[in-house]
């Protein structure tokens, strides 16, 4: 794709992207273009030359240290298509990853995963089902982080991250991830998880063997059951849904959701703050309770759709 967003680490930063389809035209300068190449920086409010009655989305990523910890393992990205027949044909793809391993190792898993997301993402062919592409995508990412951990000696040892990502098209979301790292949709001030919990906890609640209050008591709630780099298959959980004008996507690390209510969460999502403000605020509450763990999150609100049928795998335009 001719912009694409790739992943980089912020500490502090708030980063808001507005993609508008209400104030401009439908083609794109080439001087637009060389200005939002993929290796420059990222423009302050970015605008995408569209058409109306397309999806339109604006964004924040915010990540954090904590308040204990002297470096940061998470890693955020995202990826915006350059025009509007990259819209239709590829999309949007937000990713977050959350790396485990000593010696600043979980940051190189983390980094190599949303890097190798990002890559595939933007190298996939027009038209792709997201539904297939983002589990491929995962178990690419899942390899070169496998890759890294054998070949980087012993120090290496143990290194693996988290991954969520979310590709959104049209009217839909497509959801894979892998560990503890979640996506939540906001709407109607109801925050529903799109994401499944991949730890030993969660999976002894499925199975019937502990409590939910047990769970969050023992010693196992923040051990993975699944996780990036630790096999060479692994096993992604993709799920999809619609998308409704209004919608607010979250995606997280557990040093987020740990600390703060999924019912917090769409209350400050649901209050009419910007994103940056909803932003600042949630981060805030995490570390103010906890901060043992970096912190991060991606805020995606859905200002319009473009309704979309299937028929026999190829999408037609609803009126």
């Amino acid at each position: 794709m001719g912009i694409a967003r790739l992943a980089r680490k912020f500490g502090q930063a708030i980063l808001p992207v507005r993609i508008s389809v209400s104030d401009v035209a439908v083609s794109i300068k080439e001087s637009e273009r060389s200005a939002l190449r993929r290796d420059s920086p990222r423009p302050d409010s970015g605008q995408l030359s569209t058409p109306r009655l397309m999806l339109d989305i604006e964004f924040v990523e915010r990540t954090d240290v904590g308040r204990v910890r002297n470096h940061n393992e998470d890693y955020l990205g995202y990826a915006v298509p350059a025009t509007p027949a990259q819209m239709r044909s590829h999309g949007w793809l937000f990713a977050l990853a959350d790396g485990v391993g000593g010696h600043e190792m979980g940051e190189v898993a983390s980094r190599a995963a949303i890097e190798s997301m990002l890559a595939g993402f933007q190298g996939a062919p027009g038209g792709e089902s997201h539904a297939a592409l983002l589990p491929r995508l995962v178990q690419k990412a899942n390899t070169n982080v496998f890759e890294a951990a054998v070949t980087g000696g012993r120090n290496s040892a143990g290194m693996a991250t988290t991954i969520v990502a979310c590709a959104l098209r049209f009217d839909r979301i497509t959801v894979a991830h892998v560990g503890d790292s979640r996506c939540y949709l906001i709407r109607g001030s109801k925050a529903t998880q799109l994401t499944r919990d991949h730890t030993v906890a969660n999976d002894q609640i499925r199975l019937g063997l502990i409590s939910a209050q047990e769970a969050g008591e023992g010693s196992t709630r923040h051990i993975l059951s699944r996780s990036l780099g630790t096999e060479m298959i692994v096993n992604v959980e993709t799920n999809d849904h619609q998308l409704l004008p209004g919608d607010v996507l979250v995606q997280c690390s557990d040093g987020f959701h740990g600390s703060v209510e999924a019912s917090e969460i769409a209350a400050w999502c649901s209050r009419g703050l910007d994103l940056i403000g909803a932003a600042e605020k949630l981060v805030a509450l995490a570390n103010e309770r906890d901060g043992s763990d970096n912190i991060s999150v991606q805020l995606i609100r859905v200002r319009d759709v473009e309704r979309m049928g299937m028929y026999r795998g190829r999408p037609y335009k609803l009126y």
